[in-house]
């Protein structure tokens, strides 16, 4: 009985059986993400060092904003006219130089915060470039039944290097230095190359035109017309914009006298999330992907609300992976609904805008973080964000009805793309 029920809950390893460029696709994120995550640590650790100030770390993720935006959607054009496996090859060589650049301004008598602050801005642009093809991609070299299952791995592996990434990052940077934590970066770029080198190309869709601006606004309209499209992209939005703390992870580890702790803080949530990833089997199974994305969206407000509130740094943390779990619900649910109801000629301007969904909302969150606490205080900014974020989701979700009754079974665009990728 033991062995049936954990092989009913336990991830399905299959698409890395079944699927050779998912395999490598896969392994080539694997080793970005854990050499990324030290970079993400390192450079609000790098500016808090130089100004001591919460807005300056917010700053540096509210430069983020535009670029996003902008070459988010733009990504999303070019993932449904270029080829997809070459686009992410290209964005990962240049992701790869920006962080050399951060390499030689960390090595500097006095490093360029004005410098740190360009490089933040060009990551953002290279990274909406990248995702949109990286969402993409994944109904072309995966089956249609496997799309869940794939999700979940590719979140598993995201999971990893954000767990272990930041540990690492954290050890590196308090143990030699910045300049170290960037030089292991650039590593695991070269290796993540040579890893996607191995996928297969991606040709662009029969169905598809040359990249304009018509497309784009295709792509939007196509958007506005489902409203349970919609509804992830803001259930999600509200839910990053009031409650995401992580821009006072370095102010809340020395509020709490535990500065060695602040790996911990990246890593809670995605501790949470990572359970949550290994035990997702039932994904397959569960047919009210909207209702699980509301009940999701709210926990996760409610989880950060609580861990504002406490003062004991194990707490923190445990309702910081509580909070991880939550949204990772929401997560793999959000990824089913996109991956099996899009189309495939419209599949990368979609993931462009869910680019922005999952994107933006934390990076403006940050900033509202950092801004609510520079003029009350942390616990302040954390515990309000939280409550509002429940709030804001009930709220949307009761305007949302096609997504409160969304059904994987009897979804009218479910229905249509399994019968096309079946035939």
């Amino acid at each position: 009985m033991a062995s049936k029920f954990i092989k009913q809950v336990t991830i399905d390893l299959s698409p890395l059986r079944k699927y050779k460029d998912f395999r490598n696709l896969w392994a080539s994120g694997l080793v970005s993400y854990l050499g990324s995550m030290i970079t993400y640590v390192a450079i609000p650790f790098q500016i808090k060092n130089m100004t001591h100030s919460y807005i300056a770390v917010g700053i540096s993720g509210a430069i983020e904003l535009a670029p996003l935006i902008i070459f988010g959607l733009y990504g999303g054009v070019l993932a449904d006219a270029v080829d997809r496996k070459k686009m992410l090859w290209a964005t990962e060589a240049g992701l790869m130089l920006l962080t050399a650049v951060l390499l030689f301004n960390s090595v500097q008598k006095v490093p360029s915060l004005i410098l740190i602050y360009v490089v933040t801005g060009l990551f953002a642009a290279l990274d909406g470039l990248q995702r949109p093809s990286a969402g993409a991609i994944l109904p072309r070299i995966v089956g249609h039944q496997d799309l869940p299952s794939a999700s979940a791995l590719m979140s598993l592996r995201f999971q990893f290097g954000v767990i272990i990434g930041p540990t690492i990052g954290g050890v590196i940077i308090s143990s030699f230095s910045v300049s170290t934590g960037f030089t292991v970066d650039i590593i695991s770029f070269v290796i993540s190359l040579i890893f996607l080198s191995r996928v297969g190309s991606v040709p662009v869709s029969d169905k598809q035109e040359k990249p304009s601006l018509a497309g784009l606004f295709e792509g939007l309209r196509y958007a506005m017309s489902r409203q349970d499209l919609l509804g992830t992209y803001l259930i999600d939005l509200a839910a990053m914009f009031f409650a995401m703390p992580s821009a006072l992870f370095p102010f809340w580890a020395d509020h709490l006298h535990a500065p060695w702790a602040l790996g911990f803080f990246y890593s809670a949530g995605v501790i949470g999330a990572f359970f949550v990833t290994v035990t997702s089997r039932w994904i397959n199974t569960y047919r009210f992907h909207g209702r699980a994305i509301i009940f999701a969206a709210a926990g996760w407000g409610l989880a950060i609300a609580v861990a504002g509130l406490m003062h004991s740094l194990p707490l923190v943390l445990l309702f910081l992976a509580l909070a991880g779990a939550s949204d990772m619900v929401s997560g793999l649910f959000r990824s089913a609904i996109w991956n099996q109801t899009i189309p495939d000629e419209l599949r990368g301007r979609l993931a462009g805008i869910e680019l922005l969904s999952y994107s933006v909302g934390p990076l403006a969150g940050q900033l509202r973080a950092a801004s609510v606490a520079s003029v009350t205080s942390l616990s302040f900014s954390v515990t309000s964000g939280g409550l509002i974020c429940v709030f804001a989701v009930v709220v949307l979700a009761s305007f949302l009805p096609k997504l409160r009754k969304y059904d994987v079974d009897t979804n009218e665009f479910a229905v249509e793309q399994r019968r096309i990728r079946k035939n």
